[in-house]
């Protein structure tokens, strides 16, 4: 089932199916999580299946889409809101590209663009917003193509390789995303 597309990336409901020894492996593979909070505990697939399990019973509060590239048909890597704020209108963007060949190729750009048209567009969120490591240059740039505003650094917040590194802050409001000129003209 496609849920949103482009030529470029096709994002559709994560399924049972997806919980495969691939999918299970990108979360234990130090080099696809060197950045984010997974790799520390091991995954096995009872917990892929827990997981599964929360996300259907918490749909309202966290959309997780499968990232499927168009050509080949792969599940590549998952993309979410998570943490949706139905008060505040706001959700945390957050990206997990497991498949190392189709990294640089700017799927997780063209996913996240996707996503935050359908939060904007179709959820009626006001913010979106996200956090990286302050050594993960991709989703800086990544953040940076979506028109984000650095917010902050938060010091010393996340421990991973054998060290805490600041975490970077970015945010993103419906404004600045569905009308950017408008935006820049009237600042």
């Amino acid at each position: 089932m496609i849920f949103l597309s482009n030529e470029h990336i096709t994002l559709r409901p994560l399924e049972r199916t997806d919980l495969t020894a691939a999918y299970v492996q990108w979360l234990n593979d130090a080099e696809v999580c060197r950045h984010n909070s997974h790799a520390i505990f091991p995954y096995t697939r009872e917990k892929m299946e827990a997981y599964f399990e929360h996300l259907q019973a918490n749909a309202r509060n966290t959309i997780v889409l499968a990232m499927i590239h168009p050509g080949d048909k792969t599940h590549v890597g998952n993309i979410s809101l998570q943490a949706i704020d139905w008060v505040v209108r706001s959700a945390e963007l957050a990206i997990l590209l497991g498949e190392r060949n189709h990294w640089g190729k700017g799927l997780a750009t063209q996913a996240a663009g996707l996503l935050c048209d359908y939060g904007f567009s179709r959820l009626n969120l006001n913010r979106i917003y996200c956090g990286t490591s302050a050594a993960n240059t991709g989703m800086q740039r990544l953040a940076s193509r979506l028109n984000m505003t650095k917010e902050g650094v938060r010091r010393q917040a996340l421990y991973k390789n054998g060290e805490y590194v600041d975490v970077v802050e970015y945010g993103l409001l419906r404004k600045e995303f569905l009308f950017p000129q408008s935006v820049h003209e009237a600042g």
